[in-house]
């Protein structure tokens, strides 16, 4: 029998009762052992938990003459955990439940039993709490069945702060504007209505459901986090600064001066874990989680992550991984923002987003599934010492990997060990070199060429260029001869296959921390704290090159060459100069006239009137809404050049509208180049890939930045045109770009730019923001008005029930948490 059946459904003076209450108080007395406790809660009706008894005879003459307290069915307060309780709900007759009008029992057999309802998210709660906070936790108990006023049916107290507290994070109202709105609709309903009237109140009765944040004081100079063996340190071990800030720059910095004062420096940390039980704890959600093995489309064809042959070589390698479909692949991304909005701003905080690519493509990128895990307090960015603050969540992911977590399916109700990973990261080039160590600036910048990295430092420009793209083509290809189109040099050179990362950084041995120095001239700065996770060393790509910034870097590398546009173009008195010293293209040396310096027209140099025509192209281009920004703002028809261009305009330029525009105004070899990469960059967005064709887009790609260098300057050839070579061995490794882009991240990080409300504390703010975002993107959904195909529910909400109810007096049927009983629906409109 369920327990509740005997707690609430049966004479207190039957049978069944008495030897429910018997297991109730052994129960109880081994609890009282373990505690080394006194005295023992008594959960009767009229105590709640309050009232604490020695003597166990008291409570159980409570427990016979009042009666359990509502919604007591785990027994929490008496060493009782959600799995205890769980065991005998998921061994339920479903004969009984399929006799019970107050579920319905689908087409799979699973049924909406009470393990899916609101009391198993409240209980799960109550685990991860400790007893001090069980009383708010009670509150949120009486809170989720207290009317907002009297005789209202609609709103519970509870619903209703959630309901206001979704319209304040869905249009970022600050706290001062909510609190002047809780005031006025305080006012506005009825006399002696429970609506709070601060946004202080509103916040404190959200408290227990919050997600759980570790406040981490860490060195001001990155060298060491405050936790483990150095937690109860007052100074860094390392440097010698003190944990915290000084009040004057004379005090000292003795341990009685700073003791209490607040932290030098900050880190907040999400448990992932939680998260991850919250997600599968929803039945739908938990469906979505298994989509990459039990709906994805297996034809051969590049769709998800699930197609690359790295998601294939960590099954292969780890096969008692690869068996539990529901193990967790993440994708870990990190970069700098300014919460203050304001570019000349040099504040930098520094978020660390996770991604889940079990879910359908469509899903993995949104906002939705996006979770906040590290938030790296500034001004100052962490840069090379970012493995510091990472250590929390390395320490999670070994847990996650070596041993797994207790996490429950509501799906396939049932439990099973979650395990997870880090499948990838995902950054600009800049945050990739923080993340693996590897120096992204100078001669060897490539961090997938590595020591053997074309470069060829330019004296005039001050600049290293990044060519040599000639030694990726077949030997004996026609390019390999020719000298004066190129670098004025043969090219005999081949490209080694793939190195062992990790023979380079096993020896090396940091101290982090902004007052160490790298050796100079190495190309590997540090051992990333990635390498401490197993797997590590069988992934085929770690660390993934972002498309989109390789996209705007390039799209404005090429307009500003084109159009000439001043402090962007690539051509200049400085350039020629370098051609002429590396014995190339000499028919283009500047000629001194008069004391004047003239700079003979190039293949890719436009008059006057073709800049006006390619202005004028994207000038009068109409798009349709959405599609992307309207381009004609950012043309400038007077000057002929664009300017405030964002990534994305940068995308749909570089993939649609350049082609067009350019027809008709260059030579036919460089409009041809051209729109050749322009192509290309429109083929590796594909949502649907032919692994089959990969080979043949590298070859492509690899002859257009070969014939680039035949025409265009080499100062054109940053690096980030050079990292255009290697997408194409990204795509075959771990699959569509698109599941890979820093877009969705971006975005992400300009909603938290959104939560600051103090500016003094920004990083505070968008902590406080985004925990009430989590909790009402979680609880709000399940107390939200619902509709039925003829009638709804005016029922008061009391969270017993997550089931399909079906209305004893018309028949309709409502999925959501209602009484137990008899239902009846009054008609209304839908």
């Amino acid at each position: 029998m369920d327990r509740s059946d005997w707690m609430y459904r049966s004479s207190r003076t039957s049978s069944i009762y008495m030897k429910g209450i018997l297991s109730f108080l052994k129960k109880a007395e081994v609890d009282k052992a373990n505690k080394g406790s006194g005295s023992i809660c008594c959960p009767c009706i009229i105590c709640k938990n309050f009232n604490r008894f020695e003597d166990i005879k008291d409570i159980e003459f409570h427990l016979i003459k009042h009666g359990f307290m509502p919604r007591y069915t785990c027994w929490y307060m008496h060493g009782e955990t959600l799995t205890d309780r769980s065991t005998s709900l998921t061994n339920l007759n479903n004969n009984n439940i399929e006799k019970n009008d107050s579920y319905i029992v689908d087409d799979n057999g699973h049924s909406n039993d009470p393990s899916d309802n609101l009391d198993d998210m409240l209980h799960d709660l109550e685990t991860n709490i400790d007893e001090d906070e069980q009383t708010k936790l009670q509150h949120l108990f009486e809170d989720a069945e207290k009317p907002l006023y009297t005789n209202c049916e609609k709103f519970s107290k509870l619903s209703a702060v959630l309901k206001l507290f979704n319209l304040k994070s869905t249009y970022g109202w600050s706290d001062k504007s909510f609190a002047n709105l809780l005031v006025i609709l305080h006012d506005m309903l009825p006399e002696g209505n429970e609506l709070p009237i601060s946004t202080y109140e509103a916040k404190k009765l959200m408290c227990p459901m919050g997600l759980e944040v570790e406040r981490i004081h860490a060195c001001p100079n990155d060298c060491i986090l405050y936790r483990k063996e150095f937690e109860k340190q007052h100074k860094c071990l390392t440097c010698g600064a003190s944990r915290y800030k000084r009040k004057k720059e004379t005090d000292a910095v003795d341990d009685d001066v700073t003791k209490n004062g607040p932290p030098a420096k900050m880190l907040w940390y999400f448990p992932i874990i939680p998260r991850m039980k919250r997600l599968f704890s929803n039945e739908k959600e938990a469906k979505l989680l298994r989509w990459h093995s039990d709906v994805r489309i297996n034809d051969g064809m590049l769709r998800h992550v699930a197609d690359s042959p790295q998601w294939r070589n960590i099954d292969n390698e780890f096969p008692e991984f690869g068996n539990e479909i529901r193990n967790i692949r993440f994708g870990l991304s990190s970069d700098g923002i300014n919460p203050f909005g304001n570019m000349s701003s040099c504040h930098s905080t520094w978020p660390v987003l996770l991604c889940i690519y079990n879910l359908p493509p469509w899903l993995c990128m949104k906002r939705k599934y996006i979770m906040m895990s590290l938030l790296i307090q500034g001004p100052k960015q962490p840069g090379n010492d970012i493995d510091v603050y990472l250590s929390p969540l390395i320490d999670d992911l070994k847990t996650l990997w070596s041993s797994g977590v207790d996490v429950y399916d509501a799906y396939k109700k049932e439990y099973f060990k979650m395990r997870a990973m880090i499948f990838s990261t995902i950054s600009d080039f800049p945050a990739y070199g923080n993340l693996s160590g590897y120096s992204t600036k100078g001669k060897k910048a490539c961090p997938v060429c590595e020591d053997e990295t074309s470069s060829i430092w330019l004296k005039n420009c001050k600049k290293t260029v990044y060519m040599g793209h000639r030694r990726f083509l077949p030997t004996g290809h026609i390019y390999r001869k020719k000298k004066d189109e190129f670098d004025g040099n043969t090219e005999e050179r081949i490209m080694r296959k793939r190195f062992d990362a990790f023979s380079r950084v096993q020896n090396l041995n940091i101290v982090l921390g902004k007052r160490t120095r790298v050796e100079k001239g190495s190309i590997w700065k540090k051992r990333s704290i990635f390498w401490e996770l197993p797997y590590w060393k069988h992934l085929d790509v770690r660390h993934c090159l972002d498309v989109m910034h390789i996209e705007k870097n390039v799209c404005d590398s090429l307009l500003g060459l084109l159009l000439n546009i001043p402090g962007k173009t690539k051509d200049g008195i400085n350039i020629r100069k370098d051609m002429i010293d590396m014995g190339i293209r000499k028919e283009l040396a500047p000629i001194e006239i008069a004391n004047r310096i003239y700079l003979p027209p190039a293949c890719y140099t436009m008059s006057k009137e073709e800049k006006r025509k390619f202005c004028k192209c994207l000038h009068d281009i109409k798009v349709p809404s959405n599609y992307s920004a309207n381009i004609k703002r950012l043309v400038s028809m007077h000057d002929c050049k664009l300017l405030g261009m964002k990534s994305h305009d940068c995308h749909i330029l570089m993939t649609h509208m350049i082609p067009i525009a350019i027809r008709g105004l260059l030579p036919e070899k460089i409009r041809h180049v051209i729109t050749k990469l322009c192509l290309f960059f429109n083929k590796i967005h594909s949502k649907v890939i032919n692994p089959e064709l990969l080979d043949t887009w590298h070859k492509e790609v690899i002859i257009i930045l070969c014939e680039l260098e035949m025409y265009f300057p080499p100062s054109f050839f940053d690096v980030m045109v050079h990292l255009i070579s290697h997408i194409v061995g990204e795509i075959k490794a771990c699959g569509p770009v698109f599941l890979r882009y820093m877009y969705p991240f971006e975005r992400y990080m300009g909603f938290l730019k959104g939560y600051v409300r103090n500016r003094n504390r920004p990083e505070g703010s968008i902590v406080e923001g985004y925990v009430s975002e989590e909790v009402i993107e979680f609880y709000v959904p399940k107390i939200l008005p619902l509709k039925t195909t003829a009638t709804r529910f005016t029922l008061e909400i009391s969270f017993r029930l997550l089931g399909v109810v079906v209305c004893k007096g018309c028949g309709a049927t409502v999925q959501g948490f209602l009484p137990v009983g008899d239902l009846r629906c009054k008609p209304a409109r839908v």
